[in-house]
């Protein structure tokens, strides 16, 4: 069953955390968002990264978001539990455009995140 407007928006602040990390170079917010054993899934530069969230707090914290930066969230779906949400990035480190799916579960009241998702558009993939 769809959800309320309010708990769209509640999902759309969780994933605020994701955006606040990135834009910022700061893994520390999405932190907050992600358990802990949340997964990873995608190609970056050609490469495939899954696993461990790890991976995109070393990515984070390790390349600036950069000045052009820009994100927008879009919370597809919320169903009581469980929620998808895109997240378009622009330039991110100052050549990437990325897609981004995010799968929430709603656990003891917080929505949080169990895993990412991504797309690299082909035409910022450096080889």
């Amino acid at each position: 069953m769809r959800d309320k407007i309010k708990e769209y928006e509640e999902v759309a602040k969780a994933a605020e955390k994701f955006v606040k990390s990135v834009s910022e170079g700061n893994s520390e917010y999405a932190k907050t968002l992600f358990t802990e054993d949340a997964v990873l899934f995608g190609m970056l530069d050609g490469v495939l990264e899954h696993g461990s969230i790890e991976q995109f707090y070393r990515n984070v914290d390790s390349v600036g978001a950069g000045d052009n930066f820009k994100a927008r969230i879009d919370v597809l779906a919320v169903e009581e539990t469980v929620a998808v949400v895109r997240v378009l990035e622009e330039g991110w480190g100052g050549r990437i455009d990325f897609t981004d799916f995010l799968l929430l579960l709603k656990l003891n009241g917080e929505w949080k995140c169990v895993a990412k998702a991504y797309n690299q558009n082909s035409d910022t993939i450096k080889a």
